[in-house]
């Protein structure tokens, strides 16, 4: 008996959110797979997964960037999404990025935050973001305003990229590794929702400046070659 594959898999890197994930999954486009990443939550955040119909994957080296990629190398669509589980970011807006992906007018879709509403994203964690942001662009050209979790590409560049950091670097070293490679890269605004429950990475100033330097070392990486490459 054989199944038909996914249209798109949607990883969801997933640390104690059960009480978020009823919402995101709801909004999973139809026809597309959510890979819900389960990095070691004691709340019953796999079990949940399971009854909103996501396949659950077990990752139990806690780190977001180790989440992401076992997500991505057990996904098997063509087309791979991120989206945070915490309901910050509606699944659903990943349609045009896709469709953008599939036309060939993008090889990296990325979503930039909007705040909306108070609290949705704290001062720390913009004022983190702005400085990544701007050593991104020194660092490879990319006029980007956010590097935000909500993105799409295509399944077997991502993995050539062989991405490496299994913390918060990951987001950053996909974006450099991509632009190295030579990748378009397209940023479109999507709003940015108050999280449930408290952010593991950037809920706090320490949390936010930990994340940072993960980052600035993927920044001070030197440049790939070859890998990844699409054309």
């Amino acid at each position: 008996m054989t199944t038909t594959p996914p249209d798109v898999d949607v990883v969801l890197p997933c640390l104690n959110e059960a009480g978020a994930l009823p919402w995101v999954l709801e909004r999973i486009p139809p026809g597309w797979r959510a890979l819900v990443v389960d990095n070691g939550s004691t709340d019953g955040s796999a079990e949940v997964a399971r009854a909103h119909g996501a396949t659950v994957v077990p990752e139990p080296r806690r780190g977001f960037g180790a989440a992401c990629h076992a997500g991505l190398t057990a996904a098997t669509a063509d087309v791979v999404c991120f989206c945070d589980g915490d309901a910050s970011l509606d699944p659903s807006l990943l349609v045009p990025f896709v469709r953008e992906v599939q036309g060939g007018e993008a090889d990296l879709v990325l979503g930039r935050r909007c705040p909306q509403g108070r609290g949705a994203w704290p001062a720390h964690a913009r004022v983190g973001n702005l400085a990544l942001a701007r050593m991104l662009r020194h660092r490879t050209g990319l006029r980007l305003h956010d590097l935000g979790p909500l993105r799409a590409a295509r399944r077997t560049p991502l993995l050539a990229l062989g991405l490496t950091d299994r913390r918060s670097g990951y987001p950053l070293q996909m974006v450099v590794r991509a632009a190295d490679a030579g990748w378009r890269i397209a940023e479109h605004d999507v709003p940015y929702l108050p999280r449930t429950g408290t952010s593991k990475v950037t809920g706090t100033w320490r949390g936010t400046w930990q994340a940072v330097r993960d980052m600035r070392r993927v920044l001070d990486e030197p440049p790939a070659h070859g890998g990844g490459t699409l054309r």
